[in-house]
């Protein structure tokens, strides 16, 4: 995947590109695109992919006119539309599942494939989604992997506090990325999602992880119900980073949905 910069009217925009076939946008979840490669790399194997970072995640520019769910929403429009592409598969992990899902209820006729990795957006009172901004670093791999142990080494930090330059580059990191996510995720990741779902015709591929702790499962069946045309693939031994524990699978299922 080659990294590359495109402008858009509020700010430039960092993204990968990779892989030959049908356009593919991959939206990156709340901790960014660092963790995502492989499946970047899979879905490259097949298809032409896309995958932007917001404004304020890695090299990128941060962008304060950047405010609210619409903002966001228009925003990922203007860079497709800078990318010249035209009814791309859509792909979301996380956060960018719930800005997946806003561009196609935004845009009901623009998009006709819609695949959604855990997405967030919706909340069931009885099913609380954790506060990951005040989740302590130590106890993200708890939330994320279905094995956190093997969750924690796969991602290559041991989360020590007490380690200055990590907990200096953690914090700058975070710094940088919640505070473009707190403004669609803070408090709570839900920002009327639920009211705008019927509005998506896109077929819809959501691909969730058995042990999600973080989105849990039960959210899955929300979403199916609430969408016209949905499917559910449920994978075992997976958590909320799936794409990352089970990439061929999430991968082989997307082929499966979306490749003619």
């Amino acid at each position: 995947m080659e990294l590359k910069t495109i402008p858009t009217v509020r700010v430039p925009v960092r993204f990968y590109e990779g892989g030959q076939g049908q356009q593919l946008v991959f939206l990156h979840g709340a901790g960014g695109l660092e963790l995502d490669q492989n499946i970047l790399n899979a879905l490259a194997q097949k298809f032409h992919v896309y995958a932007p970072l917001l404004p304020g995640y890695g090299d990128s520019e941060e962008c304060a006119d950047l405010r609210d769910m619409l903002d966001f929403t228009l925003h990922t429009w203007d860079v497709v539309d800078a990318l010249g592409l035209r009814d791309p598969i859509l792909v979301g992990f996380s956060m960018g599942g719930m800005i997946a899902s806003e561009m196609a209820a935004v845009a009901p006729h623009d998009v006709s494939r819609l695949a959604l990795i855990a997405p967030a957006g919706l909340w069931l009172d009885d099913h609380p989604i954790p506060d990951l901004f005040s989740v302590m670093p130590f106890e993200l791999p708890k939330y994320l992997f279905h094995d956190p142990e093997a969750g924690a080494k796969t991602i290559g930090a041991n989360f020590d506090l007490t380690d200055p330059a990590f907990l200096q580059t953690f914090l700058v990191r975070n710094a940088r990325q919640l505070g473009a996510a707190g403004k669609i995720l803070f408090p709570i990741p839900e920002r009327g999602l639920a009211s705008r779902l019927y509005r998506i015709r896109a077929k819809t591929l959501l691909i969730w992880g058995e042990s999600d702790r973080l989105v849990p499962p039960v959210y899955a069946q929300a979403f199916k119900s609430a969408l016209p045309q949905a499917s559910l693939v449920t994978i075992p031994s997976a958590g909320h980073m799936v794409a990352l524990e089970k990439t061929a699978e999430v991968a082989k299922a997307i082929h499966a949905a979306y490749l003619n």
